[in-house]
Order: C-alpha cells, then sequence, then structure tokens
C-alpha cells in the first residue's frame, strides 16, 4: 500500500496547507524519498518472496479490490520513485513561482499515486479509475500556467485520452458481460477456457487501441510531440519518462495475462504498429528545431522497440523489453533534463539559436552525450544491450523486414542525436547566448546534481547489464506463467 498511500497523504497535507510554497517542496520531496525507500522495499520483497497480494477491505478476490505486486510491477513503481525524485529535486531550481502557488508539487504527487495504483491493481475497473487520476493531475500539469501553446497542446492531449477512456470502458463492459468479472486473474481463467464462440479477440482490439493510445503508438500518437514540448522541462521530463510507459505496461499485462487465445492476430498487429510507430516517430524527429520536440518523437519511436518485444512474445523478447522500459526512462528523463539545462546555458530550445556549449559547458556536454548514445544504441551503452537482445529475437524469428527497420532507426536516432550535438555544442556560440543570465550556486546544484544522478544511473545500468537483464528475465517468467501470479490473488488450489 505505501506506495500508494506515501504520495496521496504528502499530496493531501500539500492541499491543505494551500499557498505554502516552501512547505509543498519539503512534503513534495519527503514524499517522493518515501516512495524510494517504499519502492526499494517493495522490489527486494518480491524478489524474495515471490508475487504479493492484498484484498483491500478484506473482501476476498474476485468481489473486492485486489492491489498485486509481481516483479514487472514492483520494478516500474521503482522507476517511477526514482524519476519523481530527480524531477522534484530539479524543479526546486527551475519552477517559477506562480505554478508552484498554484499546485505543481501536489500535483505531481498526485499523478505518481495514479502511476503507482496503475502498476499494482489487480482489476481492470480500477486501472481505468487510476487511468482517469493521471489524465486529470497531468492534463492539470499540462496546462498550469495558461500560455497558448500550454491550452492547444492540452486540448489535444486531453481529447485523444478520453478517447482512450471510451475505448478501455467499452471494452470492460464487453468483458465484464462475457465473464462476469474484471478480476485480472479470474479473468485469466476464464479467458484460457473460453470457447471459440466468445469474441474475445475483438475485446482485446478495444484494449490494444486504449492502450496503444496511451502508448503513443502509430497511428494515434500526435498528441503527444504537440503536447510535451509546452509546459517546463520539469512536468514535460516526468511525462516523457513514465506517462507512455504506463501504456505499455498496461498492453503487456493483458496481452501476456489474458489475451493469449490467438496470438498470431493479436500479436501479428502488435508487431505491424510497433514497425510503423519506429519509422513514423524517428522521420519526425527530423523535421523539428525545438530540441523538446525531437525528443519527443524519439519517446515515440523507442516506445515501439518494447512494444516489439511484446509481440514478439518469448520469454527473451519480454526480458528484453522490461530492460528496454528500464533503460528508456533513465535516458529519456536525463535528455529532457538536459534539455533544460541548454535553453539556460544557451538561451534557446532551437537548434539554430545555438552553439559553442562544448567550450563553455563541458559537464553539460557530457551530460548530452551519454544518454544521447544510449538512446541510439551505442556500444557498450544501457541501449545498445536492450536493443541488441531483440534484434537477436527478431531475426530467431526471421522477420527480416522489422529487424531492417529496427537497425535502421538506430542508425536514424543516432544521426538525430548528432545533428543536436553539432548545432548546440560545436560551433561558435549561438545569437540566444547573449540573453542568458548566470545560474546562481544552488541553481547549480539543483539541476546539474539531479541530472547527472540520473546520467550515472545509466553509466550503472549500462555496467551492471548482466544482473539487471537476470532480473528482467525473472520479470518475463512471471508475464508468461501466469500460474503464479492467479494463485497468489484467488489462492493455491485456484
Amino acid at each position: 500500500m505505501l506506495p500508494i498511500l506515501i504520495p496521496f497523504l504528502m499530496a493531501i497535507l500539500s492541499i491543505i496547507n494551500w499557498g505554502n510554497r516552501v512547505l509543498h517542496r519539503f512534503l513534495a520531496l519527503a514524499g517522493s524519498v518515501g516512495l524510494l525507500f517504499a519502492a526499494l522495499a517493495l522490489l527486494t520483497t518480491v524478489n524474495e518472496q515471490g508475487i504479493l497480494s492484498s484484498n483491500i477491505g478484506d473482501w476476498p478476490a474476485p468481489f473486492g479490490i485486489v492491489l498485486v505486486a509481481d516483479l514487472p510491477a514492483a520494478i516500474m513503481i521503482l522507476m517511477a520513485a526514482i524519476v519523481g525524485l530527480a524531477v522534484l529535486v530539479y524543479a526546486t531550481a527551475s519552477m517559477d513561482k506562480g505554478r508552484e502557488r498554484f499546485g505543481y508539487y501536489p500535483l505531481i504527487l498526485l499523478l505518481l499515486m495514479g502511476m503507482c495504483g496503475a502498476f499494482l491493481t489487480g482489476d481492470l475497473f480500477n486501472l481505468y479509475v487510476w487511468f482517469e487520476i493521471m489524465l486529470i493531475a497531468s492534463f492539470a500539469l499540462l496546462a498550469l500556467g495558461g500560455s497558448r501553446a500550454q491550452l492547444e497542446g492540452s486540448v489535444k492531449y486531453f481529447a485523444l485520452n478520453l478517447l482512450v477512456s471510451a475505448f478501455m470502458l467499452t471494452g470492460i463492459g464487453l468483458l465484464y458481460g462475457m465473464t462476469g468479472s474484471l478480476n485480472l486473474a479470474a479473468l485469466a481463467q476464464t479467458l484460457r477456457a473460453a470457447g471459440p464462440e466468445q469474441p474475445v479477440t475483438t475485446v482485446a482490439i478495444f484494449f490494444m487501441i486504449a492502450f496503444g493510445i496511451k502508448a503513443a503508438m502509430f497511428p494515434l500518437y500526435f498528441w503527444l510531440p504537440a503536447s510535451y514540448h509546452t509546459p517546463p522541462v520539469a512536468v514535460s521530463a516526468i511525462f516523457a519518462g513514465l506517462l507512455t510507459k504506463v501504456g505499455v505496461f498496461a498492453l503487456i499485462r493483458v496481452f501476456t495475462l489474458l489475451f493469449v487465445q490467438d496470438t498470431a492476430w493479436t500479436h501479428g498487429l502488435l508487431l505491424a504498429g510497433a514497425a510503423l510507430t519506429m519509422l513514423s516517430g524517428v522521420l519526425g524527429a527530423m523535421a523539428f528545431d525545438d530540441i523538446r520536440r525531437i525528443f519527443a518523437f524519439h519517446i515515440i519511436s523507442q516506445i515501439a522497440y518494447m512494444v516489439l518485444g511484446l509481440a514478439l512474445f518469448v520469454p527473451m523478447a519480454l526480458a528484453g523489453t522490461i530492460f528496454y522500459m528500464v533503460h528508456h526512462i533513465l535516458v529519456i528523463v536525463s535528455l529532457f533534463l538536459v534539455s533544460g539545462l541548454i535553453a539556460r546555458a544557451g538561451g534557446s530550445y532551437f537548434k539554430a539559436q545555438l552553439g559553442g556549449l562544448y567550450g563553455t559547458r563541458p559537464l553539460l556536454a557530457l551530460l548530452f552525450l551519454v544518454p544521447a548514445l544510449s538512446l541510439s544504441g551505442v556500444p557498450p551503452l544501457s541501449g545498445f544491450w536492450a536493443k541488441l537482445t531483440l534484434l537477436r529475437v527478431t531475426l530467431a524469428q526471421e522477420l527480416w523486414l522489422v529487424a531492417a527497420i529496427a537497425l535502421l532507426v538506430g542508425l536514424l536516432t543516432l544521426f538525430s542525436m548528432v545533428r543536436i550535438w553539432l548545432s548546440a555544442f560545436w560551433g561558435p556560440p549561438g545569437p540566444a547566448a547573449a540573453s542568458v543570465t548566470p545560474m546562481r550556486a544552488g541553481e547549480r546544484r539543483a539541476l546539474y546534481g539531479s541530472t547527472l544522478a540520473l546520467v550515472t544511473l545509466t553509466l550503472a545500468l549500462s555496467l551492471f547489464a548482466g544482473p539487471a537483464f537476470e532480473l528482467a528475465e525473472r520479470a518475463s517468467e512471471q508475464l508468461l506463467d501466469p500460474a503464479g501470479y492467479i494463485a497468489a490473488v484467488l489462492g493455491e488450489g485456484s
């Protein structure tokens, strides 16, 4: 319960003390540190003892609300805690007083609560509820400030997420009508015994569309690059790292636990969607000058690698997907935080107005280079190991076209990162440099410290890729063998 309760209680205390910016900061940082310790304890316990299940209010499953922590959920909660803490530290030096006064910190805490609830929930309706909590918090964060660009991005974001709700509720209604339950473990049992007369695959498509939009898959991904560049970096960074991963996690959960009756069709559709998402995302990145928009399109192309691992549907590929999610969360949040540092040092987010930062800010150049090369899959960084794993499985299944697309997208990603490097870090100082104001010592420590911590974790993941991948393999085994999940929720005799 702690990953949900800690951010919730801190958010409530912040709302009670509305307008007290200093207290809001303290409560947010204390809540994120508490969430980190709770996440570490949860992951350690699940890794040692197996899947944990809790029946809220002592209502037995499948009738009551159930929280379930398996290894994939525990890993994702740990990543949410790490990102939440890093972004909140960054925000203390970058967020303007107006947004702080109007609830930035409690909204971030509520967003983290919704994410943790989505990772832990054991039934589909409460997954919908947690999605709505995330939608409310993220929409408020996106619109906070009220600029024209923000409001335009917020409308697009909210409209597409209403589609998510509509498709998800339709799928939930159809499933409940078929089975009389929305508990994931009970559904896993019932759907595996369903006859051909039951339209299970049709229902699966509703969830594929809903979670595919949430994950920013082709063709309904345009809400992401239209909105993620509009808010401050301390908002867009947490969106970039976690929001789309909740959609990917939901896809993984339902298409390993529930919808496995016709994998040739459902997972074949996911495979085609992954290939198209890769290409459209990386090509979109080539069209823009705003560094944040470029990174937003790279979120789309990299999400496709994670969906590819699910579509391949073998233990090694799913382990690659879990490893890839961890790698990408660290890398993309680092890059968004670096974009804020680039704007502070160079005076702009636009490549054409930047230049010369390598000579004046060598540490910033290093903080960009490590996650940029990792995102591109350059060895021996974590992105290389993640892509290599998925590519090996793709070639083993003789999916030559998909493998070629994955390689091409990796090369184009590297080309995109090189373009940013040449524009922002090489050459003479850009025209926007004249408007730069020097940072105070406290700002520098918070901004550079939080970014450096994430880049260090990226290097650690690269250095200890073996143990990390072993954990991802154990998580993939739990996903592909639902017996442990079902027994944890419904009892050993189920």
